[in-house]
């Protein structure tokens, strides 16, 4: 059968896995009355709660006698250690865009790599029917995106299409017939080259590890494309990895190919195929799986150096183990080991004293991805303040400076610019209109600058902002940066909390718990309306006396409390504190409880 193989790339939110969804439909990969959730490739729970794509995934469908195995990508840069090695498996590229924002940092990102790689993309103008869609317009930027991407020639001559994902039809003009998807599988046929490897079928067998997965049942699989020759289940084969010394010899258990959704059993895998692999105990992503005869391992994509660290440390609240089963730090230990396994952006180191663990990756979103899959595990954790990797080169400190892509209305974009290019030292690059009433703002901001923004920026664009944001470069150190202006309000008593004293702390500042809730001494229940920190006692009652007069005693009517996501505690957090995260709650503390430790640990930092 005729064979070819394409990813899907695309910003966050342009609608890669619902026109993933229509194309699995249309080729009759479900039965008529099968029941199928929407967004069917996004089958983690995460993944289907936030709308985001995380892992990287494989199908494949059929259309006229030709097989085309297609790759989903995420689209948040945090995950972009996926899309960067997916690239490798394919000899084709959907670009999908957006026909009213136009290409974006995302958009950007991934389409340098397949460009790099020499694929020729097909760019499909997705969402043209929507009120404030310009699809000319985002074709000529896609086209000048390309040019300063320094594409080749071949690549600038780019095929494009018009579609809505959602409404399962692509056309070649904008007044097509609107009615399926035939006219982007046809163009998928034409113009994405079958695999090289049809030549190399004579060749010894030799397949490059591009994902890592588990099976409850298979143990660990391997997902890549054979690059030369054929493998047989029961086949004995070497891992070798990217320096060529030998990981392993093991025997293939189980060979997997994608067909629809499912994966099934196949007895042989041919040259150019995606299938996974079970059997191995130690072989991991960039590995090359081959005949034992060979001892040259495949290149593999370089990953992308982590930017952030987070401390991982077990619960050691008054609370801990109320909610969660997995406390001890070594049960901890093997969850983030596992994780870093299948997980190639994600770096794990232990701290002396073996309490905690520094976790590194690409970004919070990645971090906060992480600790919510854990705490849905039944764990109980302490986190600290996302800290930026600093670099030494040649005497000079270098950080991390990121991209950030802001659209947002023009009556905001004064107070945004302040923000950025003030206190959080980033510098603006460019400003322009982006349709009607909006302005889009470019800037390189330093990645410590932009750790707790995204609240504070959505407070400033009244939730009408999007902010994008992707990693640009190592810079010199750009001095100190404020953290948060605010002191927090801290209680200095173990128990529940009583609405007449939180109605009597109100004018305080702002509370994060209501009433009847558990505090401890050393927990934050709320923010000052100044820069100190104050301790208050969120437990005393009324005192009761005899005289009763009318009117006196109307019930306590308490605003509601702030209440936090995950990523949003991890970034208000500062230095001295923490996140204490439990299956069931969200709580904010000082790092040390004891008031008298507090003034001692401050004394000695001054």
């Amino acid at each position: 059968m005729d064979l070819r193989n394409i990813a899907i790339i695309a910003h966050v939110d342009h609608g890669k896995t619902t026109l993933v969804d229509e194309l699995l439909k249309q080729s009759g990969a479900f039965r008529e009355n099968q029941s199928v959730a929407e967004r069917a490739m996004d089958s983690n729970d995460l993944e289907r709660e936030r709308g985001i794509t995380i892992l990287a995934k494989a199908t494949s469908v059929e259309h006229n006698g030709t097989r085309i195995n297609i790759v989903d990508t995420p689209g948040h840069a945090d995950f972009g250690g996926e899309v960067e090695r997916i690239l490798s498996m394919v000899d084709g590229v959907v670009l999908l865009v957006d026909a009213a924002e136009g290409p974006m940092p995302q958009t950007k990102f991934v389409t340098s790599k397949a460009l790099a790689l020499g694929l020729r993309p097909i760019v499909v103008l997705n969402k043209v029917d929507k009120p404030d869609a310009e699809p000319d317009r985002a074709l000529d930027e896609v086209f000048d995106l390309f040019a300063a991407l320094d594409a080749a020639d071949d690549q600038l001559d780019f095929p494009h299409l018009y579609a809505s994902g959602r409404a399962g039809w692509a056309d070649e003009t904008l007044e097509g017939p609107r009615r399926d998807l035939s006219a982007l599988f046809d163009l998928i046929v034409r113009h994405v080259p079958a695999p090289r490897q049809a030549a190399a079928a004579d060749k010894p067998f030799r397949m490059l590890a591009t994902t890592l997965g588990a099976d409850p049942f298979i143990g660990r699989l391997l997902t890549g494309r054979v690059e030369s020759g054929t493998l047989r289940t029961g086949a004995t084969v070497n891992a070798l990895s990217r320096t060529g010394e030998k990981v392993e010899s093991f025997r293939v258990s189980k060979i997997l190919a994608f067909r629809g959704l499912s994966q099934q059993p196949i007895d042989e895998a041919v040259a150019g195929d995606i299938v996974s692999l079970a059997g191995m105990s130690k072989a991991t992503v960039a590995d090359t799986i081959c005949d034992p005869a060979l001892d040259v391992p495949l290149p593999a994509q370089p990953i992308d150096p982590p930017t952030i660290t987070v401390t991982f440390g077990i619960n050691d609240s008054p609370l801990a183990g109320r909610d969660g089963k997995k406390v001890q730090s070594r049960v901890i230990r093997e969850r983030l080991m596992k994780e870093a396994e299948t997980n190639v952006a994600i770096k794990i180191a232990d701290t002396p004293g073996g309490e905690a663990f520094e976790v590194s990756g690409r970004g919070e979103l990645q971090m906060g991805v992480l600790i919510e899959n854990m705490r849905r595990e039944g764990f109980e954790l302490s986190i600290s303040r996302p800290r930026v990797i600093i670099r030494e080169e040649d005497g000079q400190r270098l950080e991390p400076v990121e991209e950030v892509t802001i659209d947002v209305d023009d009556e905001y974009s004064g107070a945004v610019i302040e923000k950025l290019t003030g206190p959080r030292k980033g510098e603006l690059v460019e400003m322009k209109p982006a349709g009607a009433g909006k302005t889009r703002i470019v800037a390189h901001v330093p990645s410590r600058g932009l750790i707790g923004y995204h609240g504070e920026f959505l407070t400033d664009t009244r939730g009408s902002g999007v902010l994008n944001r992707i990693f640009h470069s190592w810079a010199p150190h750009k001095g100190a940066i404020q953290g948060r202006r605010q002191g927090v309000l801290i209680s200095m008593e173990n128990g529940v909390s009583v609405a007449y004293a939180l109605w009597n702390l109100e004018e305080r500042g702002k509370m994060f718990i209501g009433a009847q809730e558990q505090v401890y001494e050393g927990m934050i229940i709320g923010e000052h309306s100044r820069e100190n920190d104050l301790e208050v006692n969120p437990l005393k009652g009324k005192k009761l006396t005899n005289v009763r007069a009318s009117g006196t005693d109307e019930a306590v009517r308490l605003t509601t409390p702030v209440t936090m996501s995950l990523e949003t505690a991890i970034a208000y957090i500062d230095d001295d504190e923490l996140v204490e995260v439990t299956p069931n709650s969200i709580r904010l503390r000082k790092r040390f409880l004891d008031p008298h430790e507090r003034k001692r640990q401050s004394r000695a930092a001054g």
